[in-house]
């Protein structure tokens, strides 16, 4: 065996479902889609039950047991009876669970646990094609129909490249990540082949890289990655993936490829931030560190971190539009959800040089020179390269002072913007410590370490 062989070897035996975990996982699915079909007929329900994703596909992760139970009901229901109905029958499911939660994605569903495991209860509509799709989750069971038709002797290379994935830290479509979704997986090891088919492949991409298994793309798209869906001619099934991300897992295969190791499976372990080293960190860099704190919108992931995200590009534009210059910024969510920028200072001086219109656009000119000669202005108007100029006190020397007065002005989602409007803090170098939770710290660890 070649070093490749013995790493795969070694992976494999950690990562592959054991047969104790496939009979578990497969006698729970059988025994809820039994109990589904059952309430169906009791209630005069037209129904009937499929598992889906990976687990139906014997591509999951050992440990991970999660399964995906799609409630289906016929395609010329309304979307209000599906609604209603599919809800109902997912709660009276959800009174025999360890614990459950409703939760919205496109509708609708409920994630409960039964017997440890998680399961999602979601109604779709059973259609009879993927052209004839009436809500986006009804693609899921012609996703299941296509990977099986395909991946049977590529289930080990699809767990290899999944947890290489984890280990770079990209793997997941959420919005929270914004990596590469378990059915993109699947497809990828599909076109290439096995695991190192990818990563070869992978040294050679570029943005704008399309993969077309079924030859069928109907429509252009503007995505790092496009994989266009098997299924669905006009969708990107790597939508979700971010640049960076796609970045990190090109140069991940390169080096890998360049010296194997076991450890590029593993995300590296982050410790959370002691006082003591962020304190040495700050003193190090000669930075300003500013972060603004308020309790996080009671929304899934895939809703709450979309309206962080837009906050934290408004906040960003706001801070340079008045000086502050933004080296990094992040954001962090759970209870309370923080946003922290790194400023190279979060003082700026009283004195601005602003700079006027050119000296031969007389209209403008005139009003310019009106408007500051006699002013508060620390000097008088004056010409330099052809423009007007003149020197003026800022309206914000202090970044912090900025935010609190101009926070409720920038682009915010529905849900954060009512947060931001019972109350926020603004935190400033050390106050950030306030924030104690272990997660929080190992953000600010991989905030400042990348």
């Amino acid at each position: 065996m070649n070093e490749i062989d013995i790493i795969r070897a070694s992976i494999l035996s950690r990562i592959k479902p054991t047969d104790p975990e496939k009979q578990k996982l497969s006698a729970l699915a059988d025994s809820l889609i039994g109990r589904i079909i059952a309430l169906g007929r009791a209630e005069g329900l037209d129904i009937s039950a499929i598992l889906v994703g990976s687990t139906a596909r014997c591509t999951w992760l050992s440990g991970e047991h999660d399964l995906d139970i799609f409630i289906m009901f016929p395609p010329e229901v309304s979307r209000e009876y599906l609604e209603e109905k599919g809800l109902y029958v997912a709660r009276k499911m959800a009174e025999q669970a360890q614990s459950c939660e409703e939760r919205y994605a496109e509708h609708p569903y409920i994630n409960a646990v039964f017997d440890g495991c998680e399961v999602d209860l979601v109604p779709a509509f059973g259609v009879a094609s993927a052209a004839e799709i009436k809500s986006a989750v009804d693609r899921t069971p012609f996703h299941n129909k296509f990977v099986l038709s395909r991946i049977q002797g590529l289930e080990d290379e699809v767990l290899l490249l999944k947890q290489f994935l984890k280990g770079c830290g990209v793997y997941g479509s959420e919005l929270k990540t914004h990596g590469f979704s378990g059915y993109l997986v699947e497809l990828l090891v599909i076109y290439y082949g096995s695991f190192m088919g990818v990563l070869e492949a992978v040294q050679e991409w570029k943005p704008g890289m399309m993969i077309d298994i079924e030859k069928h793309a109907s429509i252009s798209h503007n995505d790092p990655l496009v994989m266009v869906d098997p299924t669905d001619p006009a969708r990107n099934v790597a939508a979700a993936l971010s640049l960076d991300n796609m970045c990190i897992f090109i140069d991940s295969a390169r080096e890998f490829l360049k010296k194997p190791d076991i450890s590029f499976f593993s995300l590296r372990v982050v410790e959370p931030l002691p006082d003591s080293e962020f304190k040495n960190i700050m003193s190090e860099r000669g930075t300003s560190l500013i972060a603004i704190e308020f309790t996080a919108p009671d929304e899934v992931d895939d809703v709450l971190f979309p309206q962080l995200h837009k906050m934290e590009d408004s906040v960003r534009e706001m801070l340079e539009r008045y000086d502050f210059r933004v080296y990094n910024s992040g954001v962090w969510a759970g209870k309370k959800a923080v946003l922290v920028y790194e400023l190279e200072s979060a003082g700026l001086p009283t004195l601005k040089k602003h700079t006027g219109p050119q000296v031969w656009m007389e209209e403008h000119a005139a009003s310019f020179k009106s408007k500051y000669t006699g002013s508060n202005a620390f000097s008088n108007v004056y010409i330099r390269n052809g423009k007007y100029m003149v020197e003026i006190p800022r309206k914000y020397i202090h970044a912090k002072k900025l935010l609190e007065s101009e926070l409720p002005k920038c682009g915010l989602g529905k849900h954060v913007a009512l947060s931001i409007k019972k109350v926020y803090h603004i935190l400033e170098n050390e106050q950030i410590l306030t924030i104690k939770e272990n997660d929080f710290r190992e953000f600010l660890h991989r905030f400042f370490k990348k």
